[in-house]
């Protein structure tokens, strides 16, 4: 990123100052032109909220989704395993909770011998 000495950024202000019309110097000067920074600096880029394993929730639902041995499946079940996703991301108590009875299911039946 540029840097710029403080010459610079006063001369690039008052171009700018200069350059807009009356109704905007206007609202400058209320608010203080030394206040006043029309030289921004760029945002950072948004937060990509990955889980623990580092994945985003798209890589969690793509891997799932390629893995599960599921095929022709539904829109409803892919809404089901993003949904879950976002949950297990965000570290939600619902999803949380969801996930723990699905695993505890899952052994009940292997227990009973009962295919899912």
């Amino acid at each position: 990123m540029e840097s710029f000495t403080p010459q610079e950024i006063a001369a690039k202000k008052k171009a700018i100052f200069d350059a807009m019309g009356k109704r905007g110097q206007k609202q400058i000067m209320r608010i203080g032109y030394e206040k006043w920074d029309p030289i921004q600096t760029p945002k950072d880029p948004i937060d990509i909220r990955r889980d623990k394993s580092k994945r985003t929730t798209q890589q969690l639902v793509s891997e799932f989704l390629q893995q599960s041995g599921e095929e022709g499946y539904s829109s409803a079940f892919s809404q089901g395993a993003l949904e879950m996703a976002l949950g297990v991301v965000n570290e939600e108590e619902k999803v949380r909770g969801m996930f723990a009875f699905a695993v505890w299911y899952e052994n009940l039946m292997k227990r009973e011998g009962v295919k899912s």
